[in-house]
């Protein structure tokens, strides 16, 4: 059974809401697009004051003319080979745990450095670690147990 006047109701809620989406959604795109021409006009030595009544194409075409002037990313996969894709991660994972390794407090500072000092070695050799020699494993440090009631590692179990 159909109650009558809710698919109306719907329809009207619509048509009355629409102005006020419209609304929003244009003022979000001239927000871009003022943002766009305050990051684009310095980056082409243009002075801002004298730019300051352009039209929306003309900022438009002028982050399109700027971008194309760059220079390619050095982060651009679809010229770089699979090799040189692994190297980018592998050497970007290693500069994140350069920054992190320093604050763990796990392992000695010895062995940081030499596990720190291991994968930049791979990094020299230029390959997945399938393609070169694995070492010896180095021995592993004593576990340093922390007394019974102390906090220690977390652990979820």
């Amino acid at each position: 059974m159909r109650l009558p006047g809710r698919v109306g109701d719907a329809a009207e809620l619509r048509k009355s809401l629409k102005p006020l989406l419209e609304k929003r959604r244009r003022a979000r795109i001239n927000q871009s697009l003022s943002q766009l021409k305050g990051l684009v006009l310095p980056l082409l030595g243009a002075e801002t004051s004298r730019y300051s009544k352009l039209e929306k194409a003309d900022i438009l075409e002028m982050t399109v003319r700027f971008l194309q002037e760059q220079p390619a990313s050095p982060y651009s996969t679809a010229v770089s080979g699979p090799l040189d894709s692994y190297l980018e991660g592998y050497r970007a994972c290693l500069a994140r745990l350069a920054r992190v390794l320093p604050a763990c407090s796990i392992l000695e500072p010895a062995v940081r450095a030499r596990l720190l000092e291991h994968l930049q070695q791979r990094t020299v050799s230029g390959g997945p670690p399938s393609q070169t020699p694995t070492p010896a494993p180095a021995p592993a440090p004593s576990p340093q147990v922390p007394p019974p009631g102390s906090p220690g590692l977390w652990r979820p179990w």
